[in-house]
């Protein structure tokens, strides 16, 4: 009882709906299994692991632009529709939808004018990240929709969320930026990230990304962003893990002291 008076100071009440509760817990089960997966060298297939699981079966791939900008169009397009099919809800709806516009804005921005690839991008890879991010970014705005006419939760986190959405969106296209310096014009082979959060993390763009998540869910103060962040969280955490193991199989040089995603820590 006490730790769930607690969590009403935070949250609106629970949704009634139940969409937003068997999601929830779909999601969290489903980033738990994809969580062991990193771990145990069971890859999704981007990026540098994008070929991982090439033995098990046959693969489409896609160029990694195509495959980034199929995986974040979709979820883009549903933030802009919100605003005609949600318009004027309120201060912290449109922040919410603000928020989560701006961040698919920036992914393809940077997937545009800022990535530099190197290998390709699985096609059922590719499918997966979509819908993920499609469905949850659908069942955050409607779940947001379920809180009208509902009383504020007693402690008020709009605007903390606020200053960790823009710290977490500006420390992630930061990194996305000295990622993208490593290499000069035509260079695909991998380099050990310098600068910035690079001296303590192998992947500061994953922790400035969940900070950035936390934002949103501080800021809609709702009950499935808080259950994304913390399966987003869980999944680039094993994500992480594994990079930082790739990294120390291919350069013998790689700093030990260096961590996976939280600085001294993880």
């Amino acid at each position: 009882m006490v730790m769930m008076s607690v969590l009403l100071s935070f949250i609106f009440p629970a949704s009634a709906s139940l969409v937003i509760r068997g999601m929830s817990v779909i999601s969290l089960v489903s980033v738990g299994n994809a969580f062991l997966s990193e771990i145990r060298g069971k890859h999704m297939n981007y990026s540098k692991f994008w070929n991982a699981n090439s033995t098990e079966k046959m693969q489409m791939k896609l160029s990694s632009k195509v495959g980034m900008l199929l995986s974040y169009t979709p979820a883009f397009l549903v933030c802009l529709a919100s605003f005609w099919i949600f318009p004027h809800e309120g201060f912290r709806s449109t922040l919410l939808q603000s928020a989560l516009t701006l961040h698919f804005f920036k992914r393809l921005f940077e997937v545009l004018f800022i990535h530099k690839y190197s290998g390709g991008m699985a096609l059922d890879t590719t499918i997966t990240i979509s819908l993920n991010y499609f469905i949850s970014t659908s069942l955050m705005i409607y779940d947001q929709n379920l809180t009208q006419g509902l009383p504020e939760p007693p402690i008020n986190l709009v605007y903390p969320g606020i200053v960790l959405f823009v710290v977490g969106i500006s420390g992630n296209l930061y990194h996305h930026y000295l990622l993208s310096k490593l290499r000069g014009k035509g260079e695909k082979e991998y380099k050990i990230p310098r600068g910035g959060c690079f001296e303590l993390v192998i992947c500061p763009h994953y922790l400035f990304e969940i900070i950035g998540f936390l934002g949103v869910s501080f800021i809609s103060q709702t009950f499935y962003p808080f259950s994304f962040t913390l399966g987003s969280t869980i999944y680039l955490m094993g994500r992480s893990y594994a990079t930082r193991k790739w990294y120390l199989s291919k350069f013998e040089d790689f700093p030990k002291h260096v961590k996976a995603v939280i600085p001294f820590v993880f």
